[in-house]
Formats: structure tokens, sequence, C-alpha cells
């Protein structure tokens, strides 16, 4: 019996990096995003040497957007089909969330 209970604690651990290939996608997409947007907020914000007025803001946005999209998808599809169980997996589906929940949201609090 207590060995039958040490299988089943192991199952149900969850790691770090991810162990699944769907998940290592994930996780990657979801770095991607992270670096794309801190690069743009450092670029803007930090050193001001870009404005959010710009072009390139219209089409970072979008890329980031997908990318993160990718991030949720594929974390979606890890957790349930691999039965994936990472802490970079499950944030990737949190951000790919507040993502989502900023689109329709962002035009409520802020006016362009």
């Amino acid at each position: 019996m207590e060995n039958q209970m040490n299988v089943e604690t192991t199952k149900n651990k969850i790691s770090f990096l991810p162990k699944t290939k769907l998940g290592k996608w994930s996780a990657g997409f979801n770095v991607t995003f992270l670096i794309i947007i801190g690069t743009s907020l450092i670029l803007v914000l930090v050193l001001k040497k870009l404005s959010f007025d710009d072009k390139w803001w219209d089409a970072t946005v979008p890329i980031a957007f997908l990318i993160e999209m990718a991030a949720f998808v594929t974390g979606i599809i890890a957790v349930r089909k691999n039965k994936e169980h990472s802490w970079l997996v499950y944030l990737s589906i949190y951000i790919g969330i507040a993502v989502i929940l900023f689109v329709p949201l962002h035009s409520l609090f802020i006016s362009d």
C-alpha cells in the first residue's frame, strides 16, 4: 500500500520545466512573447528611443499576440492530451488568458 502511494504522489508532482514536445513549444512561445513585450517597453519607457505612436508598435502587437495565442493553444493541448504538468506551461496558459481578456477590455479603460 505504501509503495502504491509513492507512485501516485510522483505522478501528480508538478515540475518547473516541461517534459513533452508541445509543452516545450508552449514555454518557448511564451518566452518569445515576454521578450518582445519586455524589449518594447524598455525601448519606449526607459530608453525613450521609440514611441507607442510609431508604426513599429502597430506591427509588433499583432505578431506578439499571435505568438502568445500559439503558446496558449499548445499549452492547452499539452495539458489535456499529453498530461503535461509544468509551471511554465501553466504560466503560458494564464498569460494567454490575460492577453485574450486584454483585447476586449482595453477599449473600456483606455481611450486611444
